[in-house]
């Protein structure tokens, strides 16, 4: 009985180790497809904030960390573009967090004065029917953003209809639209003090 026990521990471990070896060796042959298809993802996206023909360096590589209240809690990554050795805008991660269902994750596009180059929404828990027309797919509600200037902090257009701005809120559901161009206009502000800063973020880790 017990040599039949040793024998099928004997086995299990032999099979465990095999799988575990197996499992490393595919994770180590898919890591650079995965990687690379990330990448294609994250710069589709970022053509969908700012146009290409705005900046000619490697965005993607162009990565720092910041911790700004206007882009929301914690830490956010900003990608600096740049034109030749001048930079010209950056797209920025940020967070809404006065959505009606929580937290909504945002990549914004801007340049350094006020305008912004697009918007998209990342990720949200809006209510299915109401608050989720900010996604693409469902609405082109978020394209409206493009080419809009924030004239600074006091510009009352840059907001929602309800609220005196020049923003279509949803019908049934203003609390979401209003988050969104509230944070998107935090964004742009906070792009305006980003040159004096360039000198001194630290870069993301890779």
């Amino acid at each position: 009985m017990l040599k039949t026990m040793q024998k099928h521990g004997v086995t299990l471990a032999i099979f465990a180790a095999a799988l575990t070896g197996l499992t490393a060796l595919v994770n180590e042959l898919t890591k650079s497809t995965i990687d690379e298809q990330a990448a294609n993802q994250q710069k589709a996206l970022f053509d969908q904030v700012i146009p290409s023909d705005v900046y000619d360096n490697d965005l993607q590589n162009s990565c720092f960390i910041v911790q700004a209240p206007q882009l929301g809690k914690g830490s956010h990554r900003v990608f600096i573009a740049r034109k030749g050795d001048t930079a010209v805008g950056a797209v920025m991660e940020t967070t809404a967090p006065d959505g009606y269902s929580g937290a909504i994750q945002l990549l914004v596009g801007t340049d350094f004065s006020g305008k912004v180059f697009g918007t998209r929404v990342t990720e949200h828990h809006e209510t299915p029917g109401l608050g989720d027309k900010i996604e693409l797919r469902l609405s082109e509600w978020i394209l409206h953003f493009a080419g809009k200037v924030i004239h600074g902090e006091d510009d009352t257009a840059f907001a929602v209809k309800k609220d005196g701005g020049e923003f279509d809120q949803f019908t049934g559901a203003t609390i979401t639209p209003r988050a969104v161009v509230n944070a998107v206009k935090r964004a742009g502000l906070y792009a305006e003090t980003l040159p004096a800063q360039l000198d001194t973020l630290p870069a993301c880790e890779e």
